[in-house]
């Protein structure tokens, strides 16, 4: 299937390690000119070299926990390189623990990090999106928007509030030729469910083998997702193929939610 990515322009969020780094590699595998942005430039600069060489590939660092100086960065960037006709908002989860325990610090931090960037960047990205009627916007957020995880509060209520928000841009700009979707993984192997395990493993006082079998074995699938397969999904709804797909949440979970 021919997605129709050749040469088109990519923001990937969180792109040194995860789902993040899978998905900038799938973009560019296609021929998607992928900017990396993340806060860690030593582990940019490692990225930056795994990705096709015939391709100007390149990176922004930013923390996202200062969302001002990320838009004057990501504006500065557009005005003196190029704009963007895809943009995958990607960032590490909050902290575990129970929702009765967290400080309002917590929740304003996770608010900043997620919905507050991933604004900024919409807002500076989408006029490009405009002028060549093409845009893709996908949001790398949880399962927890279908069902609330044990143990996850702050992340649960921060998800969903992306989830709306994404569903409401995807009502205003459908018509611009612009789709926004979200991703949802399910446990996944990356560092983050290492670090999972180990809560849980501590908590219940059980080996992280033990943790680990147990959420394996709350999967139809018996195992945990590879990143490449999380990226497999955001590669083909940035792609033309996925024209008609918008404002929808697409678990990749190997089945463990319950709901449809």
């Amino acid at each position: 299937m021919n997605l129709e990515l050749n040469n088109k322009y990519a923001l990937v969020c969180g792109s040194t390690a995860g789902i993040g780094k899978a998905t900038a590699l799938a973009l560019a595998e296609e021929g998607v000119v992928v900017t990396l942005i993340a806060r860690n430039e030593a582990k940019l600069k490692a990225t930056l070299s795994q990705l096709p060489q015939h391709r100007n590939h390149d990176y922004i660092v930013a923390d996202f926990s200062s969302p001002e100086a990320l838009r004057q960065k990501i504006e500065a960037y557009i005005t003196n390189n190029h704009g963007f006709h895809i943009l995958v908002n990607n960032t590490g989860g909050p902290a575990g623990g129970p929702i009765f325990n967290a400080t309002i610090e917590e929740f304003e931090s996770a608010f900043t990090q997620h919905l507050k960037c991933n604004h900024i960047l919409v807002q500076a990205l989408v006029p490009f999106m405009k002028t060549g009627t093409y845009g893709r916007i996908i949001n790398v957020i949880s399962t927890s928007v279908k069902q609330p995880l044990d143990g996850l509060g702050v992340s649960n209520t921060i998800r969903g509030a992306v989830a709306n928000w994404s569903k409401t841009l995807a009502n205003e700009l459908g018509q611009f030729g612009i789709t926004v979707n979200n991703v949802l993984p399910g446990a996944t192997g990356t560092e983050r469910l290492s670090q999972i395990i180990k809560n849980k493993s501590a908590k219940t006082g059980t080996s992280e083998e033990e943790a680990t079998n147990a959420m394996k074995n709350a999967v139809p699938a018996k195992r945990f997702a590879k990143p490449e397969e999380t990226a497999d999904a955001i590669t083909f709804l940035a792609s033309a193929r996925a024209a008609y797909i918008n404002g929808i949440n697409l678990p990749v979970d190997g089945g463990r939610t319950k709901s449809l």
